[in-house]
């Protein structure tokens, strides 16, 4: 009996550890953001990870899509500039991150 628990204990951790490392294998390493006639917003998605929480800007969590899937779709949520311009800028302000705007946006 004892040693089927423990067989069972260790399937089970061995499946949990696959599944978490096939999450983090999704995870992009960089995430390129449209940005009209400023051109694009190239995120660094790994240095970011290093600072932060994911809830910080998954704060619908990450099943929930890309930004846009909600910014810029309900006039009741701030689009895509207000939003990224909101929360980047006063992080980066807080972190001593670039805030001009040639410093994320290259055409």
């Amino acid at each position: 009996m004892k040693q089927l628990f423990v067989t069972m204990l260790v399937t089970g951790l061995l499946s949990l550890s696959l599944l978490i490392g096939q999450a983090f294998a999704e995870v992009p390493s960089e995430v390129k953001f449209p940005a009209g006639k400023m051109g694009e917003v190239t995120f660094n998605h790994t240095s970011h990870q290093e600072v932060g929480t994911c809830a910080v800007c998954h704060h619908k969590g990450v099943e929930a899509g890309a930004c846009r899937a909600c910014h810029g779709q309900d006039a009741a949520i701030p689009d895509m500039k207000k939003a990224a311009h909101d929360m980047c800028k006063k992080c980066h302000k807080k972190d001593g991150g670039p805030t001009g705007c040639k410093d994320c946006h290259v055409k």
